[in-house]
C-alpha cells in the first residue's frame, strides 16, 4: 500500500527538512491560527460554564407570582385595591394548568424583603422569615452545610423546626458552636434548628440571612390563616413559561375581579427570560469565536499553499527527473498534498497543545473563583475533532494548487531548467 512506502515518506521529510527555518515559519501561521481558535472556543466554553455555575440550583423554567395593587377600577371596586392570595389559589392553578410541574406557596413574616428580629441567648439577628413547603427546594436549591431541609413530615405535623442561613448562624451562634438541635425565638415562638445552608454564589433569591419554617407551622404560630404571600412555580420542560404566566394571570384576574387590562395588579418574574438571554449570548459567543478562529485557520493554511508553490518552483528539476524516471502525475500530486497535510497537522497539534496549556493556566487562576464567571475553559472533544478534520481538509484543498502546478511540469522542460 502506498501509504506505507518508506521511500515516499523519506522523500517527504527530506524535502521538508532541507529548509527548516522556512518550514518552521510556514507552520507558525497554523500554530497561531490553532492557538487563536482553541483559546476563543475554550474561553467561550469557560464563560458558558461560568454562567451555568451562576444559575446552578435555580430552575431555569421557574416563575414567581405575587399580588400587588390594582391600577384600574373594575366591577365596583376602586383602583388601589390590594390583591392578597389564598392557599386555595395554588390548588386551583395546579388543577387548571397541568403544565405546572412544581408550585410552592410561600409567605413571609414581614413585608417583602423585611427583617424580623430573631433571638437566641441574648444575641439577635435581623432575618427574613419564610413559611415554605419542601417543594421550594426544587426551584431554589439550598446548599446545606449541615443538617437537612424541610420535609413533608414537618408540614403534616406542623413541627416547630427551622432551617437557617449561614449569616444567621454567625449572628446567633459562636464560631464552631453546634446549632443543630438548638432553639431560636421568633416573635415569642421557639423553633428548633434542623439545618444550616450557605448561599450558592449565584442567583440568591432568599439571601443568606433567612429562616425557613414549615408553612403549616407558620400558619399556626403567626396566625396567618389561609393567606399566601406569593408562589414559586416550575413549568414542565419544553413548555414556554410566558404562556403559563399569561394563563396564571388570567385565572387570578377572573377570581379576584381584576380588570383584564390591568397589568399592575399581579406581579411576576419569569426566570426563563434570563436563562434564555444568557443561553442566546453564549451561543452567539461560541459561534463568533468559531467563525473568527476558522478564518484565522484558513489564513494559516493558505500560507502553507503559498510556501508549497515556491517549493514546487524550486524543485522543478527534481520533479522533472522523477517524471522522466517514470513517476506518474498521481504520485507527484500525492506527495505534495501529503506535505501540506503533515505540515498542517503537526502545526495544528503543536498549537492545540500550547493553547490547552494556556487554558489550564487560566482555569487555575480564575476557574475556581466565585467572582468571575469563568469555569473549565476547555474545548470539547467534538469541537477539537471538527476543528482538526476541517484543518486537514483545508490543507488537502489548498495543497491541490501546488500539486496541480507540479504535475503540469513537463519532464523535458524541467530537465532544461537551470
Amino acid at each position: 500500500m502506498w501509504l506505507f512506502d518508506k521511500d515516499m515518506w523519506f522523500e517527504i521529510f527530506h524535502t521538508l527538512g532541507k529548509n527548516m527555518f522556512r518550514t518552521f515559519l510556514t507552520m507558525l501561521g497554523v500554530i497561531i491560527a490553532m492557538l487563536i481558535l482553541v483559546l476563543l472556543l475554550g474561553g467561550a466554553n469557560g464563560l458558558t460554564n461560568g454562567f451555568n455555575k451562576i444559575f446552578a440550583g435555580t430552575a431555569s423554567n421557574s416563575l414567581f407570582v405575587w399580588g400587588q395593587s390594582t391600577s384600574e377600577p373594575y366591577k365596583g371596586f376602586e383602583r388601589g385595591r390590594r390583591i392578597r392570595y389564598k392557599l386555595e389559589d395554588a390548588d386551583i392553578l395546579k388543577r387548571q394548568i397541568p403544565e405546572i410541574e412544581v408550585l410552592a406557596p410561600r409567605i413571609e413574616l414581614a413585608d417583602h424583603r423585611g427583617a424580623i428580629t430573631v433571638y437566641r441567648n441574648g444575641q439577635t439577628s435581623g432575618s427574613s422569615v419564610y413559611g415554605d413547603y419542601p417543594e421550594i427546594d426544587q426551584i431554589t436549591k439550598k446548599k446545606l452545610v449541615e443538617g437537612r431541609f424541610l420535609n413533608q413530615n414537618d408540614i403534616e405535623d406542623s413541627k416547630k423546626v427551622c432551617v437557617i442561613g449561614e449569616e444567621t448562624y454567625k449572628l446567633l451562634f459562636e464560631k464552631g458552636e453546634e446549632a443543630i438541635g438548638e432553639s431560636i425565638r421568633i416573635n415569642g415562638v421557639y423553633f428548633t434548628v434542623v439545618g444550616i445552608y450557605k448561599p450558592n454564589n449565584n442567583i440568591n433569591i432568599d439571601g443568606e440571612n433567612a429562616v425557613f419554617i414549615p408553612f403549616s407551622t407558620f400558619q399556626k404560630a403567626f396566625n396567618s390563616g389561609d393567606r399566601m404571600g406569593w408562589m414559586a412555580i416550575a413549568v414542565e420542560k419544553n413548555t414556554p413559561v410566558p404562556l403559563i404566566e399569561k394563563q396564571i394571570k388570567d385565572i387570578l384576574k377572573n377570581k379576584y375581579d381584576i380588570h383584564p387590562d390591568d397589568d399592575r395588579a399581579i406581579g411576576s418574574f419569569d426566570m426563563s427570560r434570563i436563562f434564555n438571554s444568557v443561553t442566546g449570548f453564549t451561543l452567539v459567543l461560541q459561534g463568533f469565536s468559531f467563525f473568527i478562529g476558522i478564518f484565522t485557520l484558513l489564513a494559516g493554511v493558505i500560507a502553507i499553499s503559498n510556501i508549497l508553490l515556491i517549493t514546487v518552483k524550486e524543485r522543478t528539476k527534481e520533479i522533472g527527473v522523477r517524471r522522466a524516471l517514470g513517476a506518474t502525475p498521481k504520485v507527484v500530486k500525492r506527495q505534495i498534498i501529503l506535505e501540506a497535510i503533515i505540515i498542517t497537522a503537526f502545526a495544528g497539534l503543536v498549537g492545540f497543545a500550547i493553547s490547552v496549556g494556556l487554558l489550564s493556566i487560566m482555569d487555575s487562576m480564575w476557574g475556581s473563583g466565585d467572582d468571575f464567571p469563568f469555569v473549565k475553559p476547555m474545548i470539547s472533544i467534538p469541537q477539537f475533532i471538527f476543528s482538526f478534520v476541517l484543518m486537514v481538509g483545508l490543507s488537502v484543498l489548498i495543497g491541490l494548487l501546488p500539486a496541480n502546478r507540479a504535475v503540469k511540469i513537463r519532464p523535458i522542460e524541467a530537465l532544461r531548467e537551470e
